[in-house]
């Protein structure tokens, strides 16, 4: 039978073709002469129907319409045969002009037939495919169970995502409801589908088992789309997402494009209002240097820079693979400004002075570091060479080099800090303090907390032990964090880059803090899998310098407002710069013995609210001071 081939073959296809054409041309003389065909047109009919089952057999190879999977059958396909069945009928009204102008005044095809051949050969042809394809349809589906979906949105999106599921043979889709806000549209039907008002979802997945709503909106308010997916979840109904329109294959939707709702997109506010024109004013034709560009953080203030007309990007990194993506990307996108791309590690005092030579950067931001917090507390050295060391290069450089601004990106774990890595970010803060008030170049310092998707988040360690089938492993169930998307804190960071005079240290309205334990058990849901039964949480103790609370910034004891509500100022302590500098000299000498006692007991020396948690540095917070462990060298 056709329908249980792998696919129907080709010679059958063109054969059946051959078979319509040849009953359109019968039935377009039938209807020109009323079912009543004169015999002077039935004497060379015959000779007719060859000459048009040739030119029509000519056109069909060339064309190749009959090389396409008829189950799979859509517009291009359609479009393919009815441009094939007009070439044959043009082909056959240029033969009725050569026999009326050079062979003996008469048309060998009526142009009348022509005609109604065309209509019927080309409504035939695609007739065909498309019952084809139903049948095939129905024979594969009509032992599978149906999975029934809801598509928030009855827009073009929604109608789109529902001729997707039509489309996919491999599940049996039922489109229960449309869903959407415009109150025209409600009580109408879409396709046959009812559209309801997003108030009858509640009873909708309490009275059906919908396996999954497909949101079909691009821009959605945030609020809105955490409140359907908390009432998804709590019908175990999968949220899929339908991708923006220039992602799509050839213009088309197919149903693997469609993906799950990602973590990230339920932690988002909303979206951020900017000063463009300001920050246009500050970037626009300026050379500006990016250390860390190839980071998380680097990459997306580098996508931010690229839309504000800068005249030159230089951006640094150590890291080769990840700064060769970055280049790869940001030459797709052809900028109309230069870009440079150089690998260096920030800490090679010669390399960056020639860079600063070279390109004469007017503005430098600041987001090479390392930020992982056991790691640093496990190699404070590292941290005082490149958090510290490589900072005050990069800010000697600017200030040499006349640097208008210079921006760095800093921590929460900066505040009253509890390990090596906020320490460190202290130290290099106060730096760039001291350097401001004794220089022409203009320092400003930005610190938020942790940002989705970054290389240091969370989210794509649970993603990958998901993806292994588990355990996910958290620290304490009651850990918390602050959260921010990566696209918002780096728009912060331009904002309060084109604001600051000077000294300040801007802080970002982080919004609540999440429980980390919710956030794994929101990631296994969305994921369709079930907490304890496809995969366990597992607790692992807090990790070296971690506390379980980051600390709210935005308290009115310790802030001041700014012009954006979402940015406010710290209020610090003032550093003389030589003292400064005599105290960074210091804790330099310290590296070469690698005693990190020693080193961790001088960045405590400088910054005094530095008070180790979960570390073995916790023996130097004595009252007295003068604890004396044991030296353990890295």
């Amino acid at each position: 039978m056709i329908l249980t081939r792998e696919n129907t073959p080709r010679w059958l296809i063109f054969l059946i073709d051959l078979l319509i054409i040849l009953s359109a041309v019968i039935l377009a003389y039938l209807l020109r002469f009323n079912f009543a065909i004169p015999s002077s047109e039935l004497k060379p009919l015959p000779g007719i129907l060859l000459y048009m089952a040739l030119i029509r057999s000519i056109t069909f190879l060339v064309a190749r319409s009959y090389a396409g999977i008829i189950r799979y059958t859509s517009t291009g396909d359609a479009l393919r045969v009815f441009g094939t069945v007009l070439a044959g009928s043009l082909i056959f009204a240029v033969t009725n002009l050569v026999t009326y102008f050079f062979i003996g005044h008469f048309f060998f095809i009526p142009f009348s037939v022509i005609i109604i051949d065309f209509l019927a050969s080309s409504f035939g042809m695609i007739f065909f495919r498309l019952i084809v394809k139903l049948v095939y349809l129905d024979f594969h589906r009509s032992d599978r169970e149906k999975v029934m979906v809801v598509i928030y949105g009855a827009g073009e999106a929604g109608i789109i995502a529902k001729r997707a599921l039509d489309r996919d043979a491999g599940t049996d889709y039922k489109v229960m409801a449309f869903i959407d806000d415009n109150t025209s549209k409600q009580g109408k039907k879409l396709e046959g589908v009812d559209i309801i008002s997003p108030a009858k979802l509640d009873d909708l997945l309490s009275s059906h088992a919908i396996a999954q709503i497909i949101l079909a909106i691009m821009q959605m308010d945030p609020l809105k789309k955490q409140a359907l997916v908390e009432k998804c979840l709590e019908y175990n109904t999968k949220v899929l997402t339908v991708p923006p329109v220039i992602r799509w294959i050839n213009g088309e939707l197919s149903f693997n494009q469609l993906k799950n709702i990602k973590i990230e997109e339920l932690l988002e506010r909303e979206e951020i209002t900017l000063d463009k024109q300001r920050i246009t004013r500050e970037i626009a034709g300026k050379t500006v240097l990016v250390s860390g560009a190839a980071g998380s953080i680097g990459s997306e203030i580098v996508r931010q820079l690229s839309r504000f007309a800068p005249r030159q990007l230089i951006l640094v990194d150590q890291a080769e693979t990840p700064l060769h993506y970055l280049e790869l990307e940001t030459l797709s996108n052809s900028p109309s400004f230069l870009t440079e791309f150089i690998l260096c590690d920030i800490c090679n005092s010669d390399r960056m002075q020639k860079i600063f030579e070279t390109f004469h950067p007017d503005l430098v931001f600041h987001a090479a570091a390392y930020k992982h917090v056991p790691m640093m507390e496990n190699n404070p050295v590292e941290a005082v060479l490149t958090n510290i060391g490589g900072t005050r290069i990069i800010a000697d450089l600017s200030v040499a080099a006349g640097v208008k601004k210079f921006i760095m990106i800093s921590t929460d774990k900066a505040v009253n800090p509890t390990n090596v890595m906020g320490a460190s970010k202290r130290i290099a803060e106060i730096y760039t303090q001291a350097l401001n008030s004794a220089t022409g170049t203009r320092f400003i310092t930005t610190r938020f907390g942790n940002v989705l998707g970054s290389n240091g988040s969370v989210i794509p360690l649970f993603h990958n032990q998901i993806e292994k089938g588990g355990p996910i492993t958290i620290t304490h169930p009651d850990v918390t964090r602050f959260f921010m998307t990566i696209p918002e804190a780096c728009r912060l960071v331009l904002e309060a880059g084109a604001y600051g005079e000077g000294g300040e240290i801007f802080i970002f309205d982080m919004g609540k803090s999440v429980k980390i334990l919710d956030l794994a058990k929101k990631m296994i849901q969305l994921s369709g899998l079930i907490i304890d039964k496809d995969i366990q949480i597992k607790y692992i103790g807090l990790r070296p310098g971690e506390k379980l609370y980051e600390e709210l910034l935005n308290v009115e004891e310790n802030t001041l407002p700014t012009h954006h509500p979402l940015i406010l100022t710290a209020k610090v302590r003032q550093y003389e710069l030589t003292a400064v500098r005599r105290d960074m000299d210091e804790l330099t000498a310290m590296i070469p013995g690698r005693n990190n006692f020693d080193i961790i007991r001088k960045m405590k020396q400088i910054v005094p609210e530095y008070i180790s948690q979960n570390s073995v540095y916790e023996t130097l917070d004595n009252q007295d001071g003068s604890g004396e462990p044991a030296d353990i060298p890295h």
